[in-house]
């Protein structure tokens, strides 16, 4: 019989790597490969041809010269100790990957001309923040699609509701977890080489020094989250640090560019909460201003009309700000989009624009 690997110990989730070349990681991939509970898939020589064609794009191979090639490269080298071993404990699967560096290569292939090398390795070297996981989970998984981070810090206290599966992509599986946990799981599913730090609690007052230093500062925020004191607590840190913000507010397109790290003195969200008076007391009169700091910062003369109707049902006929995967999905992308530009150093402004869809193709609902 053999040995009981320590499915229940693990940490349900993240992967666990395992590499083949280390003693106690050889057993217990022995260990797992020969569980029947566990799902093995060994697709490497797949991934080796991947490797190949990449190192030769001007040459079509065959099907005949691709198999030769790959039994040259194995040539020398025990093909079940190459690379490692994943192992994915919320599935119950072992699966075997190219190295880091080869799996990164063939992984990032496609990105080539998109992105050059010199953008993709400073790229690696980043830390982004995301707060909020409904859409900073269009945002994170986008993020890790392109590997435009080196580390990933992603906060959110709430766990998945049916109500959520409007706009976040994910299983009935998932209900109940937490979404942060859903979002590492969906990541590491797509690269489990990526670095990801979770705050599972939010972010609070009490964890915010840890989530924009630790570790290194923030590169870059990523604001999603609900909470209008931490909409304002975020950008008040991120200002103090010089650290540049990003906004996404799955209505007619819009997004916020806030250059902290460019300029120091610049009002939080364009300076529409200057009427309410200094920054640093904002929060002290927040309940008595709490809808109309709201309104400001949404600017709401310029939300789309079926988002200014929306508003006024929000505790009449609905409970919160409605969104829809069409907006959210779009907003991921395009903070994913202006993150590697804000990074690489090729936008240097602030501000607040719209890529709102109705302007393009205006439907006359009474024709």
């Amino acid at each position: 019989m053999p040995t009981e690997p320590r499915i229940d110990q693990r940490d349900q989730a993240h992967p666990m790597i395992l590499n083949p070349n280390i003693q106690n990681d050889w057993e217990e991939i022995q260990t797992l490969r020969l569980d029947n509970r566990v799902h093995t898939i060994d697709a490497i020589d797949s991934q080796v041809s991947d490797l190949i064609k990449a190192a030769h794009p001007q040459t079509r191979l065959s099907p005949s010269e691709i198999e030769k090639k790959i039994g040259e490269f194995f040539e020398g080298k025990d093909r079940d100790k190459y690379g490692n071993w994943v192992y994915y404990p919320w599935k119950n699967t072992l699966v075997h990957l190219l190295p880091e560096r080869e799996f990164t290569q063939v992984r990032t292939s496609r990105n080539k001309y998109k992105y050059t090398v010199e953008e993709q390795e400073l790229m690696a070297t980043k830390k982004i923040g995301v707060v909020g996981l409904s859409v900073g989970q269009s945002v994170a998984v986008c993020l890790a699609m392109e590997r435009t981070f080196g580390e990933l810090r992603i906060a959110d206290f709430d766990t998945l509701e049916l109500s959520n599966m409007n706009r976040i992509r994910t299983s009935v599986t998932n209900l109940g977890l937490r979404k942060t946990e859903i979002v590492v799981r969906e990541i590491a599913e797509i690269d489990p080489y990526l670095k990801i730090k979770v705050y599972s609690d939010g972010l609070t007052e009490e964890n915010m020094e840890a989530f924009f230093n630790d570790g290194g500062q923030l590169d870059l925020l990523i604001e999603e989250c609900d909470s209008l004191p931490m909409k304002i607590l975020s950008r008040l840190k991120a200002k103090s640090l010089g650290i540049p913000v990003l906004m996404d507010t799955s209505d007619r397109g819009m997004v916020d560019v806030e250059r902290f790290d460019l300029e120091p003195a610049r009002p939080i969200f364009h300076g529409f909460l200057s009427p309410f008076g200094e920054e640093s007391t904002l929060l002290q009169r927040l309940e008595e201003n709490r809808n109309q700091l709201m309104m400001a910062i949404l600017d709401f003369e310029n939300l789309s009309e079926r988002a200014r109707n929306s508003i006024q049902e929000i505790g009449k006929s609905i409970t919160t700000w409605p969104q829809l995967a069409s907006s959210v999905v779009m907003g991921g992308a395009m903070c994913a989009y202006f993150a590697k530009r804000i990074l690489c150093g090729q936008i240097s402004g602030s501000g607040r624009v719209y890529v709102d869809l109705d302007e393009f193709f205006l439907i006359d609902h009474e024709s």
